[in-house]
Parts: structure tokens; C-alpha cells; sequence
């Protein structure tokens, strides 16, 4: 009644060869290092138009309107 199966070796090790095969494939990267990776990703917000030179303006000129209504009222109350 108590029947063991004895599982071919063969058969056995065809199956985990298989199992780590597509284990490997779900780790791949297009990218060997970091620096493709970051080359990838710099090119792609590029593209985007991330790095756009008008909207990198804007901060610099919010800071020089700041500093000179800190200066006029510097002067106001002096």
C-alpha cells in the first residue's frame, strides 16, 4: 500500500536546469554598468524635454526678485 515513487535522476535534473534557466531570464538587464544606465535615463528625460533651459530660469529669477525686495526694504528701514 505504501508505494514510493522513485523519480528518475535524469528527469530530476532536466527539471531544476529548466527552473534555473528561467529563473535567469527574469533577472536580465539591457545595462552592464551604472554609467549606461545613467547615460539611458539622461537621454531618455532629454528627450522628454526635463532639462529644458526655459524652465531653469524661473528659480533664478524668483531668488533675484526676493533679494532685491529684501534689499529695498533693507534700505527702507535704515
Amino acid at each position: 500500500m505504501d508505494s514510493h515513487r522513485q523519480p528518475n535522476p535524469q528527469a530530476a535534473l532536466m527539471s531544476l536546469e529548466a527552473a534555473a534557466a528561467s529563473a535567469r531570464g527574469g533577472f536580465g538587464c539591457m545595462f552592464s554598468t551604472s554609467e549606461e544606465y545613467e547615460m539611458a535615463l539622461i537621454t531618455e528625460r532629454r528627450a522628454q524635454g526635463r532639462y529644458d533651459q526655459r524652465r531653469m530660469r524661473w528659480p533664478a529669477i524668483l531668488f533675484i526678485g526676493c533679494a532685491l525686495m529684501v534689499a529695498g526694504a533693507a534700505l527702507l528701514f535704515s
